[in-house]
């Protein structure tokens, strides 16, 4: 029996006593027991998934009670950072995906997982021998929707995040390192510290703070065609819209130090605009078509 048969038998609990030996002797047996065991310190009243946007909307908040005997085989999953820079060996035998600007693509891979990587990234994988190592290189931001087996690893120059099948997002970019679990159980372990993630939190690491908070929608906002942010400096957020829209923004602000939480449409620039100003009372000048003006001052 290979190992990935094995693996299968083990998440359905159908191992039988020399199986079970085998299992115990595979090199990743300590990480997928860990798994469960991890999954098991969490109230059995908590989400496996993240409800959608419509439910919420709706104030249908039932919770339902989750079998963690049932649901944890299928949904588990563990997130490892250690900090350091991944070196990923370009070969023949490897795929690399670009994005550029107001691109997304969705990609397949040979097991099926699918990624949805968005605009301005970069993501390689090696073909051979996949299901033994699932092993990818992100620079970017991607959402993936991974099919059970093998560790499943997504390398950022921030660390490496490691799940068995699951729904998350990632995104790697510029001052930002954020990890969204939309469905599953993500563990952090970042500065000697461990950070656990269940379905319907994240994980955000900048060069400023680093902070553990709950989000509630099904899927990441880019996905459906919006730049959404927590606590992030206004800068920053300038940055997003002159890559979103192709136009170079000027600030005159007296005070530099503000944070942005909120989103903008990634489709209408004026509605962008007025969405980043308004909270500050702020003004906006469109010189032209692509050099605007943002400050603190009247018009």
């Amino acid at each position: 029996m290979d190992k990935n048969e094995l693996i299968q038998k083990w998440l359905k609990g159908d191992l039988t006593h020399e199986e079970q030996i085998a299992f115990d002797a595979l090199e990743d047996a300590p990480f997928f027991k860990e798994i469960i065991e991890e999954g098991k310190r969490f109230d059995a009243k908590e989400h496996a998934k993240v409800n959608s946007f419509e439910t919420l909307e709706n104030q249908l908040s039932n919770r339902k009670k989750v079998n963690w005997t049932k649901t944890i085989p299928r949904i588990a999953a563990v997130l490892i950072i250690s900090l350091g820079l991944f070196y990923f060996v370009n070969n023949p035998s490897s795929k690399t995906f670009n994005t550029q600007y107001s691109e997304n693509k969705t990609i397949t891979l040979p097991d099926n997982s699918i990624v949805n990587l968005n605009e301005f990234s970069n993501l390689q994988y090696q073909t051979k021998k996949w299901k033994e190592n699932r092993n990818l290189q992100l620079d970017g931001e991607a959402f993936f929707d991974v099919e059970k087996g093998s560790r499943f690893s997504v390398n950022t120059s921030y660390g490496t995040i490691s799940v068995l099948g699951t729904e998350f997002n990632v995104l790697s970019r510029d001052s930002i390192f954020k990890v969204s679990c939309y469905e599953g159980l993500v563990q952090v372990t970042y500065n000697q510290k461990i950070i656990k993630l269940p379905a319907g939190s994240e994980f955000t690491l900048s060069n400023i703070f680093e902070e553990k908070t709950n989000i509630f929608l099904a899927t990441p906002q880019w996905l459906d065609n919006k730049s959404v942010f927590e606590r992030i400096l206004l800068n920053d957020v300038v940055n997003e819209l002159e890559k979103q829209y192709k136009v170079s923004v000027t600030t005159s602000l007296k005070n530099k130090d503000v944070y942005f939480t909120g989103a903008f449409s990634n489709n209408n620039l004026e509605s962008a605009l007025k969405a980043i100003t308004q909270p500050f009372n702020l003004t906006y000048n469109i010189k032209n078509k692509t050099e605007i003006i943002i400050s603190d001052e009247p018009n």
